[in-house]
């Protein structure tokens, strides 16, 4: 019912920043309630980094990425984007995007995207 693709991942300098992009494809009948991005480092658990909710635009961040990492969303597009500023090589690791639809607790995924911060 919803297919997630992301984009933008690279190999980027510590200090340097990147914009992730996620863009959902729907069905009709169904409309995106919480989208979120995930990230995984190696030998670790996958981590929340940010959700931002359909109706109010509510943001949440990990404390991690907090006042560095930005979530946005435009509803009309399905897309959900990650603009990540001063990374650094803790922040490295595959970032996933997530979505869930109303009136279903059913979590999407798409395959991730590389994000590698180098110091």
């Amino acid at each position: 019912q919803v297919q997630l693709v992301e984009s933008g991942g690279d190999l980027v300098q510590a200090g340097g920043s990147l914009r992730l992009s996620c863009a959902a494809s729907v069905l009709s009948t169904v409309t995106i309630n919480v989208m979120r991005w995930y990230r995984q480092a190696p030998g670790n658990y996958r981590e929340l980094v940010a959700a931002i909710t359909r109706t109010a635009g509510a943001k949440t961040y990990a404390d991690s990425v907090k006042g560095r990492f930005t979530i946005y969303r435009d509803n009309a597009k399905n897309t959900v984007d990650l603009q990540m500023n001063n990374l650094k090589p803790e922040d490295t690791g595959v970032y996933y995007c997530a979505a869930d639809a109303f009136g279903s607790a059913y979590e999407y995924w798409g395959q991730g995207t590389q994000v590698t911060v180098s110091s």
